[in-house]
C-alpha cells in the first residue's frame, strides 16, 4: 500500500526534506513537524521546507518534538498510518559541549512519539538511528547483529536508546518499529556542519580546511537519493517478528515482536582525503588543509554491511562516492555557497 496520510518529523531537515520529497511523489498525504531550531543556517531549513510547500499534499506544523503537548496536537490533526520519525538533535561533537539538547529532543521527543503511535495503533513506525551506534566496535563491516554496547559520544548513546525504547513498545504494544542506521549521509541540500559541506565551503571560500586524523578516516559515504529510496521502501514494508529469533542467543536487530534495525550505507567505505581530491576536481580549485588529529568522539572507520536491508526490501545503494559528490558540487555552486554552519 502506498499512500495515505503519514507523519514526517524533522521534515525542515537534510533527509526529512528528501523523504519528504520521496513521499509526496508517492502519492502520501505527509504531515511535516520541524522545530525549525538554529542548530544551523535557518534560511536552509526555511529553503528545505519552502519546496516541500509546493505540494498540495503537504502540511506542516512548526513544534518542538519535546513538547508532548504539541506531538499529540499533531497526531489528532494528521490522523495518520503510518510515521517516520527524523527530528532530532544532530551532530557528535555539539553532543559534548550541550548534552542537554541531546536528552531532550532525542529522548524525550521520542519518548511522545511512540506514546503517539501506541495509542494512534500506528501500522508502522520507521525512525533514525545511526551508524555512530557501532562505537568502538572495529570489526567490520559493521552488521546490524553484531554489539552496540560502547557508545563513544552521547549522540550515539541516544540513538542507541531509541533502538530499546521502540523495542520495549513493539514487545509490550507491538507497535511496528524499525530502526535506520544512517552511515554519513551528503547530497543536495546537505547539513552544513557536515564534512561534504565543510570541504566544500572552505575549498571554495579558499580558507583552511580542517582534516582531521590527517585525513586518514574512512566513511562509508551514502549518497540522499539512495537513502530516500530504501526509507520510502521501508514505510510500506512493517516489521515483523523473526521467526528465528531465540532468547538464548539473542541478536540486536531482530526479535520476537514486530521490531527491526537496518543499516543504510554505500558498502565502499573511502578515505577522506580521497573526498577532498574530489571536491577539488569538482570545484576547480586547490584545499589549503589544516591537518589535525582525531577529534574526541570520532571513529576512525565505518563499513556497513547492508545485506538485511536488501534481503528485506531488494534494495542497494548503488550511487558511486564520484558521482554523488558532482551532483553534490553541482547543487552547492547554484544554491549552496551562501549558507554558513
Amino acid at each position: 500500500m502506498k499512500g495515505g496520510r503519514i507523519v514526517l518529523t524533522g521534515a525542515a531537515g537534510f533527509i526529512g526534506y528528501h523523504v519528504g520529497e520521496r513521499l509526496l511523489a508517492e502519492g502520501w498525504d505527509v504531515y511535516g513537524f520541524d522545530s525549525v531550531d538554529p542548530y544551523y543556517d535557518v534560511r536552509l531549513k526555511r529553503a528545505r521546507l519552502a519546496r516541500l510547500a509546493r505540494h498540495s499534499n503537504f502540511h506542516f506544523q512548526e513544534d518542538n518534538v519535546a513538547d508532548g503537548a504539541a506531538v499529540q496536537r499533531l497526531f489528532d490533526h494528521a490522523n495518520p498510518s503510518h510515521v517516520v520519525h527524523l527530528a532530532a538533535q544532530a551532530g557528535v561533537r555539539y553532543s559534548i559541549e550541550n548534552p542537554q539538547a541531546y536528552i531532550q529532543s532525542n529522548l524525550v521527543g521520542f519518548g511522545h512519539v511512540l506514546e503517539a503511535c501506541r495509542h494512534r495503533k500506528i501500522k508502522h513506525l520507521v525512525y533514525a538511528s545511526s551508524s555512530s551506534v557501532y562505537g568502538s566496535n572495529t570489526d567490520m563491516p559493521f552488521g546490524e547483529a553484531k554489539p552496540v554496547d560502547h557508545p563513544l559520544s552521547l549522540y550515539a548513546a541516544t540513538k542507541r536508546a531509541n533502538e530499546l525504547m521502540a523495542h520495549s513498545y513493539s514487545h509490550l504494544y507491538e507497535v511496528p518499529t524499525t530502526g535506520l542506521r544512517f552511515f554519513t549521509v551528503y547530497g543536495p541540500w546537505g547539513r552544513p556542519d557536515m564534512a561534504m559541506f565543510l570541504f566544500a565551503k572552505a575549498i571554495h571560500d579558499q580558507v583552511p580546511l580542517k582534516l582531521f586524523n590527517h585525513g586518514e578516516m574512512r566513511r562509508d559515504f551514502t549518497y540522499i537519493d539512495d537513502l530516500s529510496t530504501a526509507v520510502a521502501a521501508l514505510v510500506t514494508r512493517p516489521a515483523a517478528a523473526d521467526s528465528t529469533f531465540t532468547t538464548q542467543a539473542p541478536r540486536s536487530d531482530t526479535s520476537h515482536a514486530p521490531f527491526r534495525v537496518f543499516n543504510i550505507g554505500n558498502r565502499q567505505p573511502v578515505e577522506l582525503r580521497y573526498v577532498v581530491e574530489l571536491i577539488e576536481k569538482e570545484v576547480g580549485r586547490k584545499a589549503l588543509i589544516d591537518s589535525l588529529p582525531m577529534q574526541p568522539g570520532d571513529v576512525p572507520a565505518t563499513f556497513a554491511d547492508t545485506s538485511s536491508l536488501q534481503e528485506w526490501v531488494g534494495f542497494a545503494n548503488t550511487t558511486a562516492i564520484e558521482t554523488g559528490i558532482a551532483r553534490f558540487i553541482a547543487w552547492f555552486k547554484e544554491h549552496g555557497a551562501h549558507f554558513s554552519n
